[in-house]
């Protein structure tokens, strides 16, 4: 099917303010990598990022990862995601948080930023939480819990891969084969193995990169801020992209969503390789 014929099809099928909502969604799944996000910011390679990792630590990564995903799910849904200790929006709160936490565990090198990764997040996962209960879902269904965890190995994503393999469906379709394994067993069932190890392989490439660039003492403590706000947004934009597209899926019905998610990023790719 033609681009035109496609395109012709998704705007048949949505009106204009989901298509608006669509392609805000696109924008913020498919461009620029966490990877990318933290280059700009650094002004260094992700290679170059890397090698500030010490090699006996990119290879307890994973097992800092799952620590860091279990703490944030046993804490981040306990209450209202969206409700703060001050009178100030939720997002920026976060925002405030994450560059205190940030910065302080930067300020101790590597040892304060493996300390900190799971308060960054905690508040990550209450960030993305907060955005689904914005987008209708209910927070109190474990498979929603498992839509935000999700949003954490779709923000691993890097989109110098093969489309067919890391593309945003690809990759909701290949969690969705990890979660059976955990259905029907509640909240508790996401701390399994299979869906955890899913979500960690993908989300420590992203944490990699944070440790990296905050692994310096004192240079840590200047750039953690800055990093662990690229890192929330990062995510926050993921998770934004996620369960807009999962909104206008309930409403429109999936095929209809996909058919026209993949027409918009085919104008888009269209445009950027013209």
């Amino acid at each position: 099917m033609s681009t035109a014929i496609a395109l012709r099809g998704a705007d048949a099928a949505l009106p204009a303010a989901a298509r608006a909502d669509l392609a805000r969604a696109v924008t913020q799944l498919e461009d620029l990598s966490f990877a990318a996000r933290l280059s700009q910011l650094v002004g260094k390679p992700v290679e170059a990022l890397k090698n500030r990792l010490p090699g006996p630590v990119q290879g307890i990564v994973d097992s800092t990862v799952r620590r860091a995903l279990s703490a944030a799910m046993e804490a981040a849904l306990r209450s209202d995601p969206a409700r703060t200790p001050l009178p100030v929006e939720s997002s920026w709160f976060h925002r405030g948080m994450a560059a205190a936490s940030g910065a302080a565990g930067g300020a101790l090198g590597l040892p304060g930023t493996l300390v900190e990764l799971p308060v960054s997040t905690t508040l990550l996962l209450r960030q993305i939480a907060a955005i689904a209960a914005e987008n209708g879902e209910d927070l109190k269904r474990p498979e929603i819990a498992a839509e935000c965890l999700k949003v954490f190995a779709l923000g691993g994503r890097d989109p110098r891969d093969d489309a067919t393999e890391s593309g945003y469906f690809a990759v909701r379709i290949a969690l969705a084969e990890a979660l059976k394994t955990v259905a029907g067993k509640g909240v508790a069932g996401l701390m399994l193995p299979g869906f955890l190890g899913t979500i960690a392989a993908r989300f420590g490439g992203p944490v990699a990169l944070k440790l990296s660039a905050q692994a310096a003492p004192i240079i840590g403590a200047a750039a953690g801020a800055a990093v662990n706000l690229a890192f929330l947004e990062h995510f926050r934009g993921v998770g934004q992209g996620h369960f807009t597209v999962r909104r206008l899926e309930r409403t429109y019905g999936a095929a209809t969503v996909r058919a026209a998610y993949e027409a918009i990023q085919e104008t888009r790719d269209a445009r950027f390789n013209a």
